[in-house]
């Protein structure tokens, strides 16, 4: 089993990143910026993060996109704007399945939301600054996924305060 928190869009922020990593230390096996932190990419407060550029993320350390395994589920992580997120998913959807993913997170919409496609799982964990609606509305959400050895995931958004307020159960094998 494994757990992973994942989020996006925090344009400044740093009490916050701070505050859910201190909240989810020891409870969950990573954590995932999916970019426009705005900070710098050694800033300490996103040292704990997985994080890729976003739009808004101008330090040249950045990258674009990001592959890797925990257990044995497949990770791929974009910031979308290279993808046109805010309008489909069917670009980024050919980049996941090109690499191999099983996850697929990316945020730059603001708008929290996941989407199956070809067993691929899509994850937007939304905004911690600026949401824009989606299925958490305009509460500010980060993403709790956890998972089992059989691919079954469960998808919790949760709010600043850590208080899940959307949670969702998928299979990633059909």
């Amino acid at each position: 089993m494994g757990s992973v928190i994942i989020l996006s869009d925090s344009h400044g922020l740093t009490d916050e990143l701070t505050t859910i990593f201190k909240r989810h230390k020891g409870e969950v096996d990573g954590f995932i910026h999916c970019g426009d932190s705005e900070l710098p990419y050694d800033s300490p407060y996103m040292l704990p993060y997985q994080k890729v550029k976003g739009n808004c993320d101008f330090d040249k350390h950045y990258e674009e996109e990001l592959n890797f395994s925990m257990d044995d589920m497949k990770f791929y992580v974009t910031h979308g704007h290279l993808y046109n997120v805010k309008y489909e998913l069917s670009t980024i959807s050919y980049r996941a399945e090109e690499v191999g993913a099983h996850i697929a997170c990316f945020g730059h919409s603001h708008m929290a939301g996941f989407e199956k496609i070809n067993n691929i799982l899509f994850i937007n964990p939304g905004s911690i600054r600026m949401p824009r609606g989606g299925i958490a509305g305009r509460t500010p959400t980060y993403v709790k996924l956890t998972w089992d050895e059989r691919k079954n995931v469960e998808i919790e958004f949760l709010n600043l305060s850590g208080v899940k307020v959307k949670s969702f159960k998928e299979n990633l094998i059909s």
